[in-house]
């Protein structure tokens, strides 16, 4: 089917619970969004990660990796709402299609069913005075 999105749930004492409130004030994301990426970032990393704060980040990280974990790339919020925007329109297209496709099986089904009931004009030109009377209507 799809991937569903479960709910975790658990207690923090409330000056945690305000410094997590900051963090995601600071990234300028929700509160949860700070919990999604922890926890993409553990799943990731097999669970190999640890939190470090970022003053003790220097002496955490190695001195010949160059590269900065986690990478850090700033989309602004009106692309994101474009992204979804344009999703959300792909679903709907993609939903008139299917209902399209239906409506043309229908139609073929109704045309294969009424064959009977086709005349050609070529039959019509006939001289045959036995036939009956067509009027055409």
């Amino acid at each position: 089917m799809g991937n569903k999105n479960k709910t975790i749930s658990f207690r923090v004492n409330e000056d945690d619970f305000e410094s997590l409130r900051e963090i995601a004030e600071e990234r300028d994301i929700s509160l949860s969004a700070v919990f999604r990426d922890y926890v993409d970032m553990l799943v990731a990393h097999d669970g190999q990660i640890e939190v470090v704060p970022e003053h003790d980040l220097d002496s955490a990280v190695d001195e010949s990796d160059d590269d900065e974990f986690p990478p850090k790339v700033t989309v602004p919020k009106s692309f994101v709402r474009e992204h979804e925007r344009l999703e959300l329109e792909a679903d709907h297209l993609r939903e008139q299609l299917d209902e399209y496709k239906q409506y043309a099986t229908h139609l073929r089904e109704r045309v294969d069913d009424d064959a009977d009931d086709v005349i050609h004009l070529e039959d019509l030109d006939r001289d045959d005075a036995d036939d009956e009377t067509l009027h055409l209507g």
